[in-house]
């Protein structure tokens, strides 16, 4: 039996799995019938792992031992602590991908041993190293790792094939955000230049509503408790979602701390947001200068990410871009299928072999040198050697002498960034070789940077006096895993204790209604104790009797979850400022007055 290649977008919020079937891309559906697997691990108190949507009912009901949005962190040395173990980022990605591993092998019939996997433009080095070594951890091969824009336009091409156009594709994530230009001429596909931001997406309009709450509610944040928090942070993903829908909206919150209910307009979201959309901006008007066009010339401009659903999203980039025609395609999952054509590229799949992809390096990568006009300095300058935005793979040598006279070493510290000074670049890796004692520029050192298509850099320097000669690949070993760990995890993660696939379905009804029971009080919560025992019950006693009683239980909880928002009053202090955006507002931020004022006919 063959082994198939499956194409994953691992996302900040959500997860999904695609593969190359019957001449096109399809999405593979989870045990719950649906694309979307959300990102989200927690671990029982049994030392059993969820993964997914029962992971996510736990955020609230099990915040301490529940981990979210791990992935702003890949290729850093932060810790999740969950059920008395440690867990860097890319640990906890691995168990994401692990899942959509085994609901692909399942929806398949087959085994699944490599995989194409996206991740932001934006992503550094470590963090592109960190996700290779979470597809290990998984049991994947992962010899490509593709850009989410690139994988945007090539889902875009796919559907619906352009001659000569240049599109901008806005990649707007829960997690983070990235802007590409893109030409598509013939069977290519040509990125031209990136731009981004790791640290943005949606996920942070869900924390400026939730302290936006805490604020009108007069809350000390300092002491709610983690579940009050999670249980507010909750309520404003709710709303921001009902505001994708609705001019205003309600966020409702129902728990044993406070009950209460806010109403809030998409205005009021885009005053309390500002800063966002600056952010917003400022990579949009990088990628047209890097590519120096101007939005006037760009042929498309597509929207990619869920948080490109929300009309003050759209409404931002019609104000700066002067544009009104902006394409929505499957905004959630355009990344994951175009995974699934990379995968059908990579299997040298008769329909899509002779499509072809050019990435681009998002940074510039280089050396720090001595600047020789001033021999006193200290700090060295970036000398960079492949310039962002260049086309891969790429392969560029410079030559570099020694600084000062009589020097016995020449050290070749490597850097990412555009900063003056390497100061301000992110640190990759060095090599030092020694060298014969002479005058200051009499030893030649040449240096080759190579970067290739999955975005690993390997470093070559020579010394043509002695011959010497030193490599590097770059793998921070600061940062992350080391290989022997990996090796050690790996055997680790085989013998994890994972919830079963079977009881996926279960498990989440049952996070729900422990959701419900801590967000309830009297009489809810006493009928939610009550049936929960029950289907507890039948699931010891009577299997066969299982999805009727669980389909009562969903529609039960369902109404549970809309009489809470019905039930709560309205605080009438609140409604006092709700027409907090005045005029002296609009005069003193002009550049925002045109795209946020609401249309109220």
């Amino acid at each position: 039996m063959s082994k198939r290649i499956i194409g994953i977008d691992l996302g900040t919020t959500n997860s999904l799995v695609a593969v190359w079937e019957n001449g096109k891309s399809r999405l593979i559906p989870n045990m719950f019938g649906e694309y979307l697997t959300p990102s989200v691990v927690s671990v029982g108190e049994d030392g059993t792992i969820y993964v997914g949507k029962a992971a996510k009912e736990r955020l609230i009901s099990y915040p301490d031992s529940t981990a979210s949005v791990f992935k702003r962190h890949m290729g850093t040395n932060k810790e999740y602590f969950l059920g008395g173990k440690r867990y860097l980022p890319e640990e906890l990605s691995a168990l994401v991908l692990k899942k959509l591993k085994e609901d692909a092998e399942r929806y398949l019939g087959e085994e699944v041993e490599e995989a194409v996997i996206s991740v932001p433009a934006y992503f550094s080095d470590m963090a592109r190293n960190a996700t290779k070594r979470a597809g290990t951890l998984a049991g994947l091969k992962v010899e490509r790792i593709i850009n989410e824009p690139s994988a945007a336009a090539l889902a875009g091409q796919e559907q619906r094939p352009e001659e000569d156009a240049v599109s901008l594709v806005f990649d707007f994530g829960g997690g983070t955000l990235d802007v590409s230009l893109v030409e598509c001429f013939d069977n290519v596909i040509e990125i031209l230049a990136v731009s981004g931001d790791n640290r943005l997406g949606g996920e942070d309009f869900d924390e400026k509503i939730a302290q936006y709450f805490i604020q009108k509610q007069n809350l000390d944040a300092g002491k709610l408790s983690v579940e009050t928090y999670a249980v507010i942070k909750k309520s404003a993903e709710n709303c921001k979602r009902a505001l994708t829908e609705n001019k205003k909206a309600d966020m409702v919150v129902n728990c044993p701390d406070i009950t209460a209910k806010m109403e809030i307009s998409r205005k009021d979201v885009t005053q309390i947001c500002l800063d966002l959309f600056e952010r917003i901006g400022k990579p949009v008007f990088r990628v047209l200068m890097d590519a120096k066009v101007t939005a006037e010339s760009i042929h498309n401009i597509i929207l990619v990410g869920g948080s490109c659903k929300m009309p003050i999203v759209q409404q931002y980039l019609i104000h700066i871009l002067n544009r009104k025609d902006l394409e929505i395609r499957e905004p959630d999952h355009m990344i994951a299928l175009g995974c699934g054509v990379c995968a059908g590229i990579k299997e040298r799949n008769e329909d899509v072999k002779d499509m072809l992809l050019t990435d681009i390096c998002p940074f510039s990568l280089g050396i720090g040198i001595s600047d020789a006009r001033f021999p006193r300095q200290t700090e060295q300058l970036m000398a960079v050697i492949i310039p962002r935005n260049s086309s891969l793979p790429i392969s560029k040598e410079e030559t570099y002498v020694n600084a000062h006279d009589y020097q016995k070493k020449i050290c070749v510290r490597v850097f990412q960034g555009e900063a003056m000074y390497t100061r301000d670049n992110i640190f990759l890796g060095q090599m030092e070789v020694e060298i014969p004692p002479m005058p200051a520029g009499q030893v030649i050192c040449l240096v080759r940077f190579t970067y290739d298509i999955n975005g690993v850099l390997q470093i070559n320097m020579h010394i043509p006096l002695t011959g010497e000669k030193k490599q590097l690949v770059v793998v921070n070993s600061e940062l992350g895993m080391t290989e022997e760990e990996v090796r050690e995890k790996l055997k680790e993660y085989e013998k994890l204790k994972l919830s079963p696939a079977k009881d996926e379905e279960n498990q989440y009804v049952l996070m729900w209604g422990e959701r419900l029971y801590m967000q309830c009080d009297g009489e809810f919560r006493e009928e939610i104790l009550r049936r929960m025992q029950y289907f507890r019950y039948m699931m010891e006693k009577d299997p066969y009797q299982i999805p009727k009683v669980r389909k009562y239980l969903t529609v039960f909880f369902a109404y549970v979850e809309g009489a809470m928002e019905h039930y709560v009053s309205v605080d009438s202090s609140l409604l006092q400022d709700a027409d907090w955006y005045d005029e002296e507002d609009e005069e003193t931020d002009q550049s925002f007055k045109n795209w946020n004022e609401e249309d109220d006919e």
